[in-house]
């Protein structure tokens, strides 16, 4: 390779940032002070296109202020084109030093050819020896594509109209603009503060120091995945499978608003011995995209498409498991996906409406509406319902964000969901009656609860084999018509047993990891061929 051609390739290869080794101290990569300053030129050029010209907040202020001083007359023009020439100046210099500083250090260009061999034809090998780096996703080869759209290949929850007749169309359409303008420029930032790049520039450190921890110390293989609507998603995978009796199943982990797989959810089910999947909402850190429905949707079906064709597991031995925002990809997963052995949902919710409707101001209800229903309509309960397989909901009793009245265990958002998933699986217990004993049920935390259960005279193993002989008897189909012709007190003993192997209690607030002994395979009823009907 010739000097020449070695300099070109440096300047447009992607940073290196450092080592994926199992030395206690990190082992960063060392720039020379020339390439150290040019790289800071060049990512402040960087900040000030991305937050500050090509923004759609500060743009049209800035070309205000273009106008107004007279810049877009005969001498402004000379005055700004001797800026924008000089800045040009400043960064094509500031690129060529770079990368002759780079062409001139052994490590970096060892690095530089490592990836070159890798993106020409990634062998086992060659992915060892990037795995040994920690480098600009940008320049990581794609290892699995997805063609198909989740849409076209997927169920989806069909929309009823905001409207009753034409009249009212028409009277929507300001609110249907504003809130087209206010999802596609803040919105989306309040509900996924993720994507804010601010924040991910604070959390760099933490999430490559984070990232470094599952490539060294659980042996983790990252991977690049191109959805059909040509996102890049950055995962990690963790394979158990030869090192603990739970390998063989595999979690497909989905983070919260603000959450990243490399300081998120991933080591509760690691530490717990299952393969792991994790991956990063579309514009979260290294992955491309924006995190709307559409885009969130076709990331998870290029996930469940690369679990079961590129690891090779079995959609029967996938578990999804959610936090927060997070379930509203694992139930889309799970509805599209029935043959999955489980879902199991941390401190989600049931729709995105009523909190985002508690949090904004009582006068911008119409608008928020509309935005959420028409652009960013997260309802898990809708998709969680039209899925037939073991669920487990976890509680965080001390939640300050899915509840809607502060310290209010009664207002937990997972409440409304637990209660349209059994009143929808098993319509003749969950009447009236058992519906108010259910929310005086919810008001308690987990001491309480276990009193409930005590003053009804709970017998888990009756409840139990009413349910097998009903399944064996008729099918697993839900709704079940179990308990069309049972007595009070019978129904609210059931409701009662089914209430608490749904949903468990975790004393927490919103943020705090979840620890790996609560984390299991949800409950499920399951019947033998030897069962002895009651």
């Amino acid at each position: 390779m010739t000097t020449f051609k070695i300099f070109l390739d440096c300047m447009f290869t992607g940073n290196l940032y450092k080592y994926n080794t199992d030395d206690p101290e990190e082992r960063l990569y060392q720039p020379s002070t020339i390439e150290y300053y040019s790289d800071q030129v060049i990512n402040s050029f960087y900040i000030i296109w991305k937050f500050g010209i090509y923004s759609y907040y500060t743009s049209p202020a800035l070309v205000g202020f273009l106008y107004k001083g007279g810049y877009f007359e005969p001498e402004g023009l000379v005055t700004l084109s001797k800026l924008v020439t000089t800045a040009g100046v400043i960064l094509v210099t500031s690129y060529c030093l770079r990368s002759y500083c780079r062409a001139n250090n052994g490590n970096y260009v060892r690095y530089m050819n490592t990836l070159k061999t890798a993106q020409n034809k990634l062998t086992s090998n060659g992915k060892k020896d990037l795995m040994k780096y920690d480098f600009d996703f940008k320049s990581w080869p794609v290892e699995y594509k997805c063609t198909q759209n989740a849409r076209e290949v997927g169920r989806c929850i069909p929309k009823t109209p905001s409207y009753d007749n034409f009249l009212q169309f028409l009277w929507q359409i300001p609110y249907k603009v504003m809130a087209y303008f206010a999802i596609h420029t803040f919105g989306i930032r309040l509900i996924y503060p993720g994507i804010v790049g601010i924040l991910q520039i604070l959390l760099g450190q933490g999430l490559r120091q984070g990232r470094t921890k599952l490539i060294v110390q659980y042996q983790g293989e990252r991977f690049k995945i191109e959805t059909a609507d040509n996102n890049h998603i950055d995962t990690m995978f963790v394979d158990k499978r030869n090192a603990s009796p739970n390998g063989k199943t595999l979690v497909i982990c989905c983070e919260g608003n603000a959450g990243f797989y490399e300081i998120g959810i991933m080591t509760t089910p690691i530490e717990s011995g299952y393969s792991t999947l994790g991956w990063n909402h579309p514009g979260f850190a290294n992955s491309t995209g924006r995190p709307y429905p559409s885009q969130e949707q076709n990331a998870m079906h290029a996930l469940m498409q690369f679990a079961e064709n590129k690891l090779g597991f079995k959609r029967e031995e996938i578990i999804l498991f959610g936090w927060s925002i997070g379930g509203y990809p694992a139930s889309w997963a799970a509805m599209n996906y029935p043959e999955i052995k489980g879902i199991v949902l941390d401190a989600t919710f049931d729709d995105v409406l009523p909190l985002a409707c508690n949090v904004m101001p009582k006068w911008l209800e119409p608008i928020v509406k509309i935005a959420i229903r028409d652009h960013v309509d997260l309802n898990v309960v809708e998709q969680l319902i039209r899925y037939p397989g073991p669920i487990l909901l976890i509680r965080r009793s001390e939640d300050e964000v899915i509840c809607t009245r502060p310290n209010d265990i009664s207002s937990n958002r997972i409440n409304n969901l637990l209660m349209r998933l059994l009143c929808h699986r098993f319509p003749c217990i969950f009447d009236d009656a058992r519906r108010n004993l259910l929310l005086e049920y919810f008001c308690g935390a987990q001491a309480e609860q276990e009193q409930y259960l005590t003053q009804f005279n709970i017998d888990d193993r009756l409840c139990y084999a009413k349910l097998q002989t009903y399944i064996s008897e008729n099918s697993k189909n839900y709704p079940m018509s179990i308990g069309e012709d049972w007595a009070d007190l019978e129904k609210t003993r059931m409701a009662l047993f089914l209430a608490k192997n749904y949903m468990i209690d975790f004393k927490a607030t919103h943020c705090v990891p979840l620890p790996p002994e609560l984390f299991k395979r949800p409950w499920d009823v399951t019947v033998e061929n030897d069962f002895v009907h009651l």
